[in-house]
């Protein structure tokens, strides 16, 4: 699982023409499911999200994470985030999980930090051609990989 995680303001989703969801400050998360990736990458990943210190304390300092903060988070699926691009200028798609895979991956994960945030978490929709927007605030950008866990 990839994951580009982005500090926001405010954050929305909009599918054919209408909001979907719509968040405040807190966290975008764009997330791609590779075929590798298993449920024990989704605890570890949601862990790793949810425990992230990446807000500001009194002294401006990066020390709170998204509990700390009482904000929400906005999950998207990316399949794109999978893409390799190391042959030609067309990026390939093969280690993007279907979505058979994916989607139980992705409804997993999303029940893993729906535990932690009940209503703070939003979603788009799993495939659906989604229009996303935010304020990154910072600018504060954050990429994980579970198969690169540093």
């Amino acid at each position: 699982m990839k994951v580009v995680i982005q500090r926001v303001s405010e954050a929305a989703v909009t599918i054919n023409g209408s909001e979907h969801a719509r968040i405040g400050a807190g966290l975008l998360v764009l997330l791609g499911i590779s075929t590798e990736d298993t449920e024990e990458d989704a605890q570890w990943l949601a862990q790793k999200v949810l425990g992230l210190r990446i807000f500001a304390d009194e002294q401006g300092m990066m020390n709170r994470a998204l509990e700390d903060i009482q904000g929400s988070l906005l999950l998207i699926s990316q399949f794109t985030l999978i893409a390799s691009c190391r042959k030609g200028n067309r990026p390939s798609f093969i280690r993007a999980a279907r979505p058979e895979q994916a989607i139980p991956l992705y409804e997993y994960f999303s029940v893993l930090l729906r535990a932690s945030l009940g209503v703070r978490l939003a979603t788009g929709v799993f495939g659906a051609d989604m229009k996303v927007s935010m304020c990154n605030d910072g600018p504060v950008t954050i990429l994980i990989d579970t198969q690169n866990k540093e």
